[in-house]
């Protein structure tokens, strides 16, 4: 009897450790689980870029990048989604053929730019992997044709070895600007009639060129605050306001990137439209420090605080993501042939980010 209660009890010990061994690694799988599980949901997004590179120009239409940079909101909208990681590296260029440049070269992710620069890239890209579409708007601003020739009144007064600075040729705001109040001065079909007077030059240097009254610059369509004080400069005159042209309050610039990046980092992307939006408001909520923070990021000495920030908000001015007139110019870009395609519509152009807002 001592022998069968010795075997069942054997049997039973050996039941119980085989059952508590398989306990125990249902245990450690179902930990194993658990720890895991951070790894495979920060797998979802490993792929993701860990530095956006952003590029814009000289001047204020730039603004919201540099109140991401000094805020680092691009880090903190990064973290807020899943990218703690996620930094931003701010560059400057010279004109916009420099910054298209750097796009289609992959060496920038998000960039600033016009319309018209914008509508150039997507009508060669639309349909493709690399399609190039705006995020969404930067802001609304005016920009000046400013002279410190005495004779020159109009557009009509300019003639053979003038020189007129804007910073691209044939495919700036400004350039496109000039272009449709050629043809409204001389006919659709005489539209590039002052292309042959545009040259290619940063908004500082042309400036400077206007301000000194060098013979080498006849004028400049410029951008703020370089075209405000040319205009407080003696012995200068604005010829041409772009809103008279365009017919109001129209989007100066628009960001830049491609639906490739879009698709393959949209915890990124995210983060680069928050950190936009966000840096409007705060321009929108007070001028004058995102004026000193201007001051301070350009090293600015021509202009105090106060002044700056007037410039910042200028009734003419609107700083928002929502795009305003865009197509405008793609229309014009579209009736001259310089576009083959045309958009149905300004969603077109822009990301699925900024379709719900009232744009045009």
């Amino acid at each position: 009897m001592r022998k069968v209660l010795t075997r069942v009890s054997l049997c039973s010990t050996r039941a119980t450790m085989r059952g508590t061994r398989e306990a125990c690694m249902r245990r450690r799988d179902f930990c194993v689980g658990l720890l895991a599980m951070p790894a495979l949901a920060r797998s979802a997004f490993a792929d993701e870029v860990s530095t956006v590179t952003v590029i814009g120009q000289h001047g204020l239409p730039y603004l919201p990048l540099m109140l991401m940079r000094d805020q680092k909101l691009v880090e903190k909208h990064g973290t807020r989604l899943g990218l703690p990681n996620l930094a931003a590296d701010y560059r400057t260029l010279g004109g916009t053929q420099s910054l298209v440049d750097a796009l289609i070269a992959g060496q920038m992710n998000f960039g600033i730019t016009g319309v018209p620069g914008l509508a150039t890239l997507w009508d060669k890209t639309a349909g493709t992997a690399n399609e190039v579409r705006a995020l969404c708007a930067a802001q609304a601003m005016p920009f000046l044709l400013v002279t410190h020739r005495a004779d020159i009144k109009s557009i009509r007064d300019f003639k053979e070895g003038d020189k007129i600075a804007v910073p691209g040729i044939k495919n700036s705001n400004q350039a496109i600007c000039l272009q449709m109040a050629a043809a409204k001065q001389w006919g659709q079909q005489n539209y590039a009639q002052l292309d042959p007077y545009t040259i290619t030059l940063p908004h500082p240097d042309a400036a400077i060129a206007i301000i000194s009254k060098s013979t080498e610059l006849t004028a400049h369509y410029g951008v703020s605050p370089f075209q405000n004080y040319e205009v407080a400069a003696p012995g200068t005159h604005v010829v041409l306001k772009s809103y008279d042209t365009l017919g109001g309050q129209t989007t100066n610039g628009v960001v830049l990137m491609t639906r490739k990046f879009r698709d393959a980092n949209p915890k990124a992307t995210a983060a680069v439209h928050a950190a936009l939006t966000e840096a409007s408001e705060l321009i929108n909520k007070d001028a004058r420090a995102s004026a000193e923070v201007y001051i301070r990021l350009t090293n600015e000495k021509r202009s105090g605080v106060d002044e700056m920030a007037k410039m910042i908000s200028d009734p003419d001015n609107a700083w928002t993501t929502t795009p305003q007139n865009a197509m405008r110019y793609v229309e014009f870009m579209h009736k001259v042939g310089t576009l083959k395609k045309m958009p149905g519509d300004w969603r077109d152009l822009f990301m699925p980010e900024v379709h719900g807002l009232k744009g045009s």
